[in-house]
């Protein structure tokens, strides 16, 4: 089966779709499937990655407030490359402009929405949410519920990644919202990377011997993320208990964010970790993971602490929130920066001891996605396949 991707948030920069699409490549050459990648780039270009594996860029305009990132704006350029790559079965990875030009393309093969973004949850409700309560937003941003509805129309399935984000689009009107669960690249976070000498480097970095407590936050620094709130409830009980805060990421707030927690000796905003066994080593090593975004579809930071059986703090909305079992993980309130400091407390007062291990998660690894992923669309082709 020859499986076409037209993901608009694909960009070789790197991030958590970059991830995800590297081991789409590889799931689907194990399985025997052909993947095809269409991404918008600087020029027209075909890229053999490996057998069956294809990054096709069309030559597309960047985003004027991220220039990491472009935009498909040219209709039938896509809809020639869809004609030339005869997909057995298409995906749409964005819901904006891209998933409308393949609901227009007039080839025969099945499709899918993957809700690669919740931009409701990202910028309506973070800007309005102190004025007026989900409902009243999402009433008066009815138009782009009304485009998700004509898409849902369009395609054969539209897919999210929790049950969170799933059932809003049911409540929306959706008819054709199915939950495929993401997981953790394989092989990679594991409880047995703790390293107490990472900790207690990182630990000094904050100002603070070993018997504080660690809160680690891994993610791009962006308003969506709540950086801000979350630097403000870490200082807030830090005066309550030793809690030293190790951001790591990277983006366009980073300065911002440095200047946020310059009142606080106890906080570092560090680079990301580009290498994957370090970034699985640092999230062993710490004693909770905190994050404050409420719009995540499904949040692969969140999998990942967890795999390495790291407590978590997170809001109750949101992709992040199905993360949360049992054991010393916490929900808060989302967007409620005083729910987060008070969770973070109970946390650091509640710990067995400082620096104690978290119980090992059972988490979905991101091949068992891919495997119920292609079993749906080889079921679609199949299906196709025959009516001919």
């Amino acid at each position: 089966m020859r499986i076409v991707d037209v993901c608009a948030f694909y960009t070789a920069h790197g991030g958590g779709v970059k991830t995800y699409i590297d081991r789409k490549f590889a799931a689907a050459s194990i399985a025997g499937h052909e993947m095809v990648v269409i991404a918008p780039g600087a020029r027209d270009e075909v890229i053999e990655l490996g057998p069956g594996q294809i990054l096709a860029t069309i030559a597309s305009p960047q985003l004027a407030l991220d220039r990491r990132y472009r935009y498909f704006a040219n209709e039938p350029a896509l809809h020639r490359a869809l004609d030339h790559w005869r997909p057995d079965f298409v995906e749409a990875s964005s819901p904006w402009s891209s998933a409308s030009m393949v609901a227009r393309w007039e080839g025969s093969a099945p499709r899918s929405l993957v809700m690669h973004a919740d931009p409701l949850a990202a910028y309506a409700y973070r800007w309005f949410g102190r004025l007026a309560d989900i409902a009243t937003i999402d009433h008066h941003f009815d138009r782009f519920w009304q485009h998700l509805r004509r898409l849902d129309a369009r395609f054969n399935h539209v897919i999210s990644a929790s049950a969170n984000l799933t059932n809003r689009l049911v409540a929306g009107g959706l008819q054709r919202a199915t939950t495929i669960a993401m997981g953790v690249e394989p092989g990679i976070f594991s409880p047995a990377h703790r390293d107490l000498e990472l900790r207690r480097r990182m630990l000094a970095l904050c100002g603070l011997d070993s018997d504080a407590t660690l809160m680690l936050g891994v993610g791009r620094y962006s308003a969506e993320k709540r950086w801000g709130m979350v630097i403000d409830a870490v200082q807030s009980a830090g005066a309550e208990i030793p809690i030293g805060l190790v951001l790591i990421g990277d983006g366009r707030a980073r300065r911002a964010l440095v200047a946020h927690a310059a009142g606080s000796p106890h906080i570092m905003v560090g680079a990301p970790i580009r290498e994957r066994h370090l970034l699985a080593a640092t999230m062993a090593s710490a004693d909770a993971l905190i994050h404050g975004c409420e719009a995540e579809t499904f949040c692969m930071v969140a999998a990942e602490a967890r795999a390495s059986g790291l407590p978590i703090i997170v809001p109750d909305r949101g992709g992040a929130a199905d993360h949360v079992t049992q054991g010393a993980s916490r929900h808060f309130a989302a967007a409620d920066g005083s729910a987060l400091r008070n969770s973070i407390v109970d946390f650091a007062r509640h710990a067995i001891a400082p620096g104690e291990y978290g119980a090992a998660y059972p988490v979905r690894t991101m091949d068992q996605h891919f495997d119920q992923l292609f079993d749906l669309y080889g079921a679609h082709a199949a299906s196709k396949c025959r009516a001919a």
